[in-house]
């Protein structure tokens, strides 16, 4: 049976690379109907940290990619002392102090990477491989070739930057007796410029991406397309579609560019697809932890918002800082908009379309509308010299979804009052 295995280091956050990396595990599992295997690699005492271990689960969780089967390398170290005794034993390795290293013959060594094809590496180069550190801990590839041997993994899916590990671990397992997994070193994510992906470029926390916003099933559709495509231009895919086209072979050679742009288009294509009942219940969540919204804040007027708004966001935190209008007492607008569309005194037809909303019987988007057309045309004005003061004055922002539809929302004494406070500093 085909099996794979993601296997991070609790020495920090799960990153965009890792994520990419745990995705191509497990695609290609559920692609073959294999096994996907998540190994802690925690052998490193000091700088692993449980919360690590939490996030990374949390992350994976989130993304939802589940694991067949949970390891931790901490756990394993009587087989790791186990394995280095029999090479000792067979004369394939030696003490130094308390370190165990295995002897390295000069050789050439062929891999056949299944994305980038024949890799020779010349085993002459190499120093004898520390196996066990004096400090009784095993080594990062001596741990992780005798993991993958128990666990019977078949195919070693990970980042390039881990070629240089290959030709110890594939000396480990000759001594050993066995022959290697399959290889495929996954190209490295870059910069849109080019250069290394940095905190400024995207190299944040998966749950920073959840953090700020953005949906699961949007995050993974875009890690997908790093390095690998479904072919015919198609941008858009899901899990399930991509388990039935995902082929390791596909995947590209050269670096991916990340996007934090096409990410955002891509998380503003699901929001607008998703259920408005689903993403009003994701968004009060947000907020709610947020504290941006009472626990039993009306989820029927939350679900109006959405309806007005799925259309005109990329990520949900997006959606709080265009909204914010609708939950805050007044709305701050901005000192340029304020001088661009207020610094003019129009406190006379904001007058006249406030007292024209007070004498409304019903207060909703057509009455307001035919009220404030009433207004401007015995004002002697156009709709064009009022619409951007009054939507400055009642949200903060010259743009947004449709202003009669907004005035609906605020209510009728959030606009009346607004509309009232516009130039009372004049």
């Amino acid at each position: 049976m085909i099996c794979v295995r993601f296997a991070p280091s609790p020495t920090g956050y799960l990153h965009i690379g890792g994520a990419r990396t745990a995705l191509f595990n497990w695609l290609y599992a559920r692609a073959q109907n294999g096994r996907f295997i998540l190994r802690i690699e925690d052998t490193d005492q000091e700088r692993s940290k449980a919360v690590y271990v939490d996030e990374i689960l949390n992350s994976m969780q989130w993304l939802g990619l589940a694991a067949d089967e949970i390891y931790r390398q901490s756990e394993r170290f009587e087989l790791y002392r186990k394995t280095a005794e029999s090479l000792l034993e067979k004369g394939l390795a030696y003490r130094e102090g308390l370190a165990v290293l295995l002897k390295i013959e000069p050789q050439e060594i062929k891999l056949f990477d299944l994305i980038r094809g024949e890799i020779v590496f010349d085993a002459g180069l190499l120093k004898d491989e520390v196996l066990i550190k004096s400090d009784g801990s095993p080594t990062y590839s001596f741990a992780c070739v005798v993991d993958d041997l128990k666990m019977e993994i078949t195919h070693v899916i990970r980042g390039e930057d881990h070629i240089s590990n290959t030709p110890k671990q594939m000396m480990i397992y000759q001594a050993l007796g066995h022959k290697p997994p399959k290889y495929a070193h996954l190209p490295l994510i870059m910069a849109s410029d080019g250069t290394r992906l940095s905190k400024r470029t995207g190299a944040v926390a998966v749950m920073d991406y959840q953090k700020q916003g953005f949906l699961p099933e949007a995050l993974v559709n875009y890690l997908l397309l790093l390095g690998w495509s479904p072919g015919e231009n198609q941008e858009l895919i899901s899990l399930d579609s991509a388990v039935k086209k995902f082929s390791i072979k596909k995947v590209n050679k050269s670096a991916a560019a990340f996007s934090m742009e096409k990410l955002k288009w891509i998380n503003a294509q699901y929001i607008k697809q998703k259920d408005p009942d689903a993403l009003t219940d994701i968004l009060m969540q947000f907020m709610r932890d947020r504290n941006l919204i009472p626990e039993d804040y009306d989820r029927q007027r939350m679900h109006r918002i959405v309806e007005l708004y799925k259309n005109r966001m990329t990520t949900l935190e997006e959606f709080v800082e265009r909204t914010r209008y609708l939950f805050d007492d007044r709305a701050p607008i901005d000192e340029d908009l304020k001088n661009k569309y207020l610094s003019a005194d129009r406190s006379k037809e904001f007058t006249e379309i406030y007292k024209r909303f007070g004498q409304l019987h019903d207060f909703n988007r057509d009455s307001a509308e035919q009220a404030f057309r009433e207004a401007v045309a015995d004002q002697g004005c156009s709709m064009a010299d009022l619409v951007h003061p009054v939507r400055v004055a009642l949200t903060g922002s010259d743009v947004g979804p449709g202003l009669f539809e907004t005035m609906e929302l605020l209510g009728r004494k959030q606009t009346v009052d607004r509309l009232k406070q516009a130039f009372q500093h004049q």
